[in-house]
């Protein structure tokens, strides 16, 4: 199948590597042409996994967005959520009826990028998805190298439309098997893991992130109290599913440090011992909070006041963040508010969830 990854991230590079080892026709689009120079001129990337080292050629690596969506039929875009308006912005043009987005995750981005693209002149009747984590915990280790620390094993995905729902998802299972179908774009986006795990690891090791050179967040910063609130946010988020009628499998986040019946399966423990997320954190530039809390919890925190489901943990940790921040996050870009969702009944986000915006 031919594919396309735009974005230069952890996660693009590793699923360009992946997707084209397993016989896929993969172009990867990167905006920064100095930054891709050295894979496009290799033609191939470095992949590290389990399996050892070894070089994966590439169909095509290219700043031009044009030439990469040219008559692909899955567009993978595993980058933050704070580059989706950019990026909608920059394949408006380019898309063409019967191709699939799927972002992984979303943060309820393919409902954003679709109205970001259809304002932008775009006709093309494209499908949306989104799940709930990358398929990969990955980490770049060079210019054109990316170290795979586990694949996901589940991966539940939501379509916008959701009217296109069984299209979409035929096409996205040829490059991830491990995609299942949970209902709509919005039940995607409320299995998006990022605002559970990462916002109380931001704010409960606020002062080692900001004393050391590097700190490992999900190692040492990942004790009994960072746990416990963890854990009771997760579970406001269930509650929301619940309350917007979303029944399970919910992928309760406990899954991940306990068992092996999350998105990755029993990773926790590879996750440590890679020694990769031993890292610098910017509290105030990291997509952590960038993307996790300023967008996705603020996103959840909106969803639970729409759903009338009480949430003090999602409530207090924004606040915190919004307090070293300097800015009140209730109010952000991607709230049910700001997105014009807020005055729907619940029939009627049904139905543009289901139907999209028509012309």
């Amino acid at each position: 199948m031919k594919i396309t990854i735009l974005g230069g991230g952890h996660g693009c590079y590793a699923a360009a590597a992946d997707l084209s080892e397993a016989g896929h026709e993969v172009r990867l689009w990167r905006r920064d042409a100095a930054a891709l120079a050295p894979l496009a001129a290799a033609g191939s990337i470095i992949l590290k996994d389990a399996n050892g080292s070894r070089e994966v050629p590439l169909a095509m690596a290219t700043p031009d967005i044009g030439q990469a969506l040219s008559g692909t039929q899955l567009v993978v875009i595993p980058s933050p959520a704070i580059a989706q308006a950019d990026i909608a912005t920059a394949m408006a043009p380019h898309l063409a009826d019967g191709q699939v987005v799927f972002l992984p995750p979303g943060t309820f981005g393919s409902y954003v990028m679709a109205r970001l693209v259809r304002a932008a002149g775009s006709r093309a009747d494209v499908a949306w998805a989104e799940t709930g984590t990358l398929p990969y915990l990955a980490r770049k280790h060079g210019e054109r190298e990316v170290n795979v620390t586990v694949r996901a094993l589940r991966l539940p995905t939501g379509v916008y439309p959701a009217r296109k729902a069984t299209e979409a998802i035929a096409v996205i299972r040829a490059a991830y098997p491990s995609v299942h179908a949970c209902g709509d774009a919005l039940s995607g986006a409320m299995m998006n893991a990022g605002p559970v795990i990462h916002p109380p690891l931001m704010v409960m090791n606020a002062a080692p992130l900001q004393h050391f050179e590097r700190w490992d967040i999900h190692n040492e910063g990942t004790q009994a109290a960072v746990r416990a609130v963890t854990d009771r946010l997760d579970r406001e988020r269930m509650a929301v599913r619940e309350a917007l009628g979303y029944g399970a499998p919910h992928y309760p986040l406990a899954d991940h440090y306990d068992n092996d019946q999350w998105m990755y399966g029993d990773a926790h423990k590879q996750l440590v011992k890679s020694g990769d997320w031993r890292e610098h954190i910017d509290l105030h530039r990291h997509r952590y909070i960038t993307e996790d809390t300023e967008l996705g919890l603020a996103f959840l925190a909106s969803a639970a006041r729409w759903a009338q489901v009480d949430a003090p943990v999602a409530h207090g940790l924004l606040a915190i963040v919004g307090g070293f921040l300097g800015r009140d996050l209730r109010h952000g870009p991607r709230t049910f508010e700001a997105l014009g969702l807020a005055g729907l009944d619940r029939a009627a986000l049904q139905q543009r969830l289901h139907d999209g915006e028509r012309p």
